[in-house]
């Protein structure tokens, strides 16, 4: 009885343990009589270090707590998510060499004790080639990696990784800690024979890990080595084990742990340093004279193949190249990686062409990693004068949040092309169901929703949103259907795109024919009435099925405004609706209102035209439709007053409810699909 006793005792000096249902904490100053799980080459020294490799090459070895803790909803309310964990340790590195080194070794909580499918050297003995980074290992580590792998995408061969069911780490940095009264950082060299503490936290309602190190002399850094946010709910089981593996591989070295804490639920008790077992005393080794022949023959071979690597690569960058502009970093969350794009869109393969028009190509395409389908409009530029205002402005455009408005969701550059990403519309452009024979043709309900969508839209860019955005190019084919058959204003930021290899003291007009506001033709200069006008000619268009300008059965030019305003005129302006349409009592007076409504906004005089808040009270039924007024801006027009309206600087502002005090965000949106 007596020796059991102060065997005990013994024991008890070192190890302090508390499990409870709450909590577990244990702690390890030094390892003597310490109850632990080891397989491989890993044991307990006479003087209580634990060895986890004992200079044998490529073999590896393990030792864990011996019993399993509970990881899951000990104090969380989500009896899924991980409960917050700490530990400490110190662990010594000594290799046979003092600048070259084996592999390094790991703190491990898995879900089984039991690693003997795992590889040594490079593979820690943790994973092996085939299940590396499969999620049914529910493993996490936190390595110290003494070797730089390529495979694994190692930062460099002296690094702190946390590792997810993979060798290749989700976070990783360079092996060192942060001074706290200078905050610079200093480095520390994992083979350098010394002992080195490290701190592994875990804030289980965070979903936080933060991994510090440092000399052992030193307290605990007060800013960690790393910190990332990694969610251990899925990867950690509810029962699971916990402690170090290691691995050797063809040069020996050992790994030890001198002292070791862990606490669920708190912080892990510190280490009595003094209490800790000194690692053994070791001299350099010259190396042997086969190593001085074998270095230098390898690492000509090693640099060839790197070569030869790099040559590759070099043609697979080369591929996917792109343009990138110290002033750029600012955009980086709208900006796209040119290789997504390639891959989303097949390689622009004619199978996902969408549409070709003025301004470039679009194509749908599906993002690798978000599985989310956009379209990507290619548009050749290779003029860079302006392009730095062109891009800020387009992620200006990215903000731009409506039900009405395409969501414009990025760029790339890549040499002389620009790439724009927008949401994708499965129903494509209006124009085709207006004119596309192949199209169902769309009734009045839905055209009508349509039209007061893109009101909806146009009132949101020129009075909602905090700058004014001038359209420029409104019109059908720029008008998108989302799978509800939304009408959506589309097509952004491609005439200022031109405007800018253009003389920056001038502009030019950029719109289509058909839609461009008389006044334009000699100030050349955007503003919302302007857009108003190729509004209206777009009602007409979608209320009378017809294009802005056709040829009559003698080649002579009709111009589909002043064909509706002699319908007016004469009294018979439901003759100019859609034939197709097939319209009840309801429908016609819709139908009348919006015909109406596009004349007045088409009026050739800007000062004549109501605002885009104006309109939408009209569709909407909120205020009536200014009959009388109309009638006599419409009859009474005439060229002499068109010529004296041009000549007044102040009569091109059409009329205005909150727009006329808000800067222009001129030109910042244009057409050509």
């Amino acid at each position: 009885m007596l020796p059991a006793v102060f065997l005990l005792l013994i024991t008890l000096d070192h190890l302090d343990l508390v499990a409870s249902m709450n909590e577990t904490v244990f702690t390890f100053n030094g390892f003597s009589g310490a109850n632990l799980s080891l397989d491989g080459m890993a044991a307990v020294t006479p003087d209580g270090l634990l060895m986890l490799t004992n200079g044998t090459t490529a073999l590896k070895g393990h030792a864990f707590y011996p019993t399993p803790l509970r990881f899951h909803g000990s104090s969380n309310s989500n009896s899924h998510a991980v409960t917050s964990f700490s530990t400490a340790f110190v662990f010594g590195i000594i290799g046979q060499y003092t600048d070259v080194s084996s592999q390094g070794m790991a703190f491990v909580v898995s879900a089984s004790n039991n690693f003997s499918t795992a590889l040594p050297g490079h593979f820690l003995g943790l994973v092996n080639a085939t299940d590396n980074g499969d999620a049914r290992d529910h493993l996490f580590a936190v390595e110290l990696d003494t070797v730089l792998n390529a495979e694994f995408r190692d930062i460099d061969d002296n690094h702190v990784g946390v590792d997810v069911n993979s060798l290749t780490s989700v976070r990783a940095a360079s092996a060192g800690y942060y001074d706290d009264e200078t905050g610079s950082f200093r480095n520390l060299s994992l083979i350098s024979r010394k002992a080195m503490q490290v701190w592994v936290e875990y804030d289980g309602q965070a979903m936080e890990l933060n991994v510090t190190m440092a000399p052992v002399e030193m307290p605990k850094p007060k800013k960690p080595l790393l910190s990332t946010a990694v969610n251990l709910s899925a990867v950690v089981t509810d029962l699971a084990y916990v402690g170090f593996s290691s691995s050797t591989g063809i040069i020996f070295s050992h790994h030890y742990v001198l002292g070791w804490s862990f606490r669920m639920n708190g912080t892990a008790p510190a280490l009595n340093v003094s209490m800790l077992p000194a690692l053994p005393r070791t001299t350099s080794k010259a190396r042997p004279k086969v190593l001085e022949v074998v270095l230098p023959i390898g690492s000509a071979v090693f640099v060839l193949a790197l070569a030869a690597a790099a040559v590759v690569v070099a043609k697979r960058r080369a591929k996917f190249a792109e343009l990138r502009e110290d002033w750029e970093a600012g955009f980086g969350p709208h900006r796209f990686r040119y290789k997504d794009l390639f891959h989303a869109t097949d390689g622009f393969k004619d199978k996902n062409l969408l549409g070709r028009g003025g301004f470039g190509s679009v194509y749908m395409g599906v993002l690798p990693k978000s599985k989310m389908k956009v379209a990507v409009k290619r548009v050749s530029h290779e003029s860079r004068q302006g392009m730095k205002e062109f891009i800020a402005e387009v992620v200006s455009l990215g903000r731009l949040r409506h039900r009405n408005v395409v969501q414009l969701l990025g760029y790339c550059r890549r040499k002389g092309e620009l790439l724009l990403v927008y949401d994708h519309m499965p129903n494509g452009s209006l124009d085709k169901y207006l004119y596309d024979q192949d199209k169902a043709t769309l009734d009045w309900g839905q055209r009508f929703k349509v039209i007061k969508g893109v009101a909806s839209g146009l009132l949101y860019l020129h009075e909602d949103w905090e700058k004014v955005v001038i359209h420029r190019d409104i019109k059908a084919s720029n008008v998108l259907l989302d799978a509800e058959m939304n009408g959506r204003l589309g097509d952004f930021g491609l005439a200022r795109l031109y405007d800018h290899g253009t003389d920056p003291s001038t502009t030019h007009v950029v719109g289509t024919m058909g839609y461009l506001a008389p006044e334009l033709g000699h100030r050349a200069k955007a503003a919302p009435c302007t857009d108003v006008f190729a509004f209206g000619v777009f009602l007409l268009e979608v209320a009378c099925g017809r294009p802005p300008v056709e040829e009559d059965a003698q080649g002579s030019p009709v111009v589909l405004v002043d064909w509706v305003l002699d319908h007016w005129r004469n009294g018979s302006i439901m003759e100019a609706a859609d034939p197709r349409l097939g319209t009840n009592d309801y429908a016609g007076e819709e139908v009348e209102l919006v015909l109406k409504l596009g004349l007045l906004c088409s009026h050739p005089l800007a000062s004549a035209r109501p605002s885009m808040r104006r309109v939408v009270q009209c569709l909407d039924g909120d205020t009536a439709f200014p009959e009388r007024q109309a009638m006599h801006m419409v009859m009474d027009f005439s060229t002499t007053t068109l010529i004296k309206d041009q000549g007044d600087p102040d009569a091109v502002e059409c009329e205005s409810s909150s727009t006329s005090s808000v800067g222009t965000m001129s030109s910042t949106l244009s057409g050509g699909r």
